[in-house]
């Protein structure tokens, strides 16, 4: 019987789409699935969920639950990542603190100030993780979703080279799905291609029928102005391509909206909200909870609305089904104008062996500029936590163009040193935190 375990189960609404996916295969054997989250009543919620679940689409499986995590690594065949370390709390204090100094962020969970620090404090999970996992289940697949995704994978090709780890986001299906219902276009039968990295790849290939779609875009938003007054849509204009993200994400990326007022107010930016989409999940979790407790259902979102890729990989190892999805992988020759070693965002077959990385060549020239940036600030935060150098950390945050646009390096030096403060429970004791080299807290 298959093994599915899933780390950071307590991410109920997230376990509930996984597994209803999951389950609509109706190929697929029995499941056994493994649920583990350091939270107690978020685990037996997601217990009761994925029972839920499995009652609702009419399958069998085993669920067990588990606040062990070797416990629940045992016997893996796939392990998914969605853990969250800090949860809400870690959120606000990423956003408000840099926030209080002038610098502006919305979601803060990929790069700069914000990506940097979610990095910090998730590194010695996954290297906790990828030492259970070489002990327990070496031959599982390592299936993350847990951001900043970029950092995540690299680190761990970097700590447990072994370990058959993917990154894995939807942000390349929703854009596309999107464009299509903007210009009037039936997703059904569209082939499309993106690469560069995570949340800022690039939207090369996009036709319906042998038709290039993105006259059609380019036409309508140069008679909308109201699209104009969209980030993506201004990163379009500007660099040629499409990128993979939404307006929110992708406004922090760069240093050409949140540093000025002006910018902000004209393409509708909402500074810090990603605590607000956080509180909506806290929100989600309790709904859930008193669903369940009054004898109820939880919701399951319309079959063929889903687009998460973990499924369609077990799926398709499971039952030799050939699939192409998107991944986020080290760049072994993938694109030759971004950093080997890196790690990227390019289409890959998946198959009854496992998932292979197509390769690319180039992305866009502007883009790949764009991505070097955004990789420079991962490249030294892993620097950064490998070496146990401090300097480095602040160095790295100087390097996001929206941190240097908003803040002077001292400034930054201070807001670094807040967080760090703030964050030091769960950072390593060289970079300021209390954790010893095994990722452990004193007295744990």
């Amino acid at each position: 019987m298959p093994t599915i375990t899933f780390l950071g189960a307590g991410s109920v609404v997230f376990t509930r789409q996984l597994l209803t996916d999951l389950l609509r295969f109706s190929d697929l054997p029995v499941l056994d699935v493994a649920l583990h989250d350091i939270d107690a009543d978020r685990l037996a919620l997601a217990q009761l969920t994925a029972s839920n679940v499995a009652k609702q689409l009419g399958r069998e499986v085993r669920v067990t639950a588990s606040g062990d995590r070797r416990e629940a690594l045992a016997g893996a065949d796939f392990v998914i990542n969605m853990i969250q370390v800090g949860g809400i709390d870690a959120t606000r204090k990423d956003l408000e603190i840099p926030a209080a100094k002038g610098l502006k962020q919305t979601i803060g969970d990929t790069t700069g100030i914000g990506g940097v620090f979610r990095a910090l404090r998730t590194f010695p999970v996954l290297t906790g993780i990828a030492r259970d996992m070489q002990e327990i289940c070496p031959d599982a697949w390592f299936l993350n979703y847990t951001n900043p995704m970029a950092m995540n994978i690299w680190w761990m090709s970097v700590i447990a080279p072994d370990i058959k780890a993917v990154g894995l986001c939807h942000s390349v299906y929703w854009t596309v799905n999107d464009l299509c219902e903007l210009i009037g276009v039936p997703l059904e039968g569209t082939h499309y291609r993106a690469a560069g990295v995570n949340h800022q790849a690039w939207l090369t290939e996009w036709s319906r029928d042998g038709e290039d779609l993105y006259p059609r875009l380019r036409a309508l938003i140069d008679g909308d102005e109201d699209l104009q007054r969209r980030v993506r849509a201004e990163i379009f204009r500007r660099i040629g391509f499409y990128p993979t993200e939404t307006s929110e994400h992708s406004s922090e990326y760069l240093d050409w909206f949140l540093r000025d007022d002006a910018q902000i107010e004209r393409f509708r930016i909402e500074p810090l909200q990603y605590i607000g989409i956080s509180e909506d999940n806290v929100r989600e979790f309790h709904d859930a909870q008193q669903i369940l407790a009054a004898g109820g259902d939880v919701p399951l979102h319309e079959e063929g609305d889903a687009a998460e890729y973990a499924p369609q990989i077990i799926h398709s190892m499971l039952t030799g089904t050939v699939r192409e999805i998107h991944v986020n992988v080290p760049n072994r020759d993938l694109i030759d104008n971004l950093p080997e070693g890196a790690v990227v965002e390019v289409p890959a077959t998946v198959d009854a062996d496992g998932v292979h990385p197509i390769t690319w060549g180039s992305v866009p020239a502007a883009g790949a500029a764009l991505n070097r940036t955004y990789l420079s600030v991962a490249d030294l935060t892993i620097r950064a936590a490998l070496e146990g150098d401090p300097e480095l950390v602040r160095r790295a945050v100087l390097t996001d163009p929206n941190a240097s646009s908003s803040l002077t390096p001292a400034e930054i030096w201070e807001v670094c040193d807040e967080l760090t403060a703030a964050h030091s429970p769960l950072l390593p004791r060289a970079l300021g935190g209390v954790l010893d080299d095994a990722g452990v807290s004193p007295g744990a």
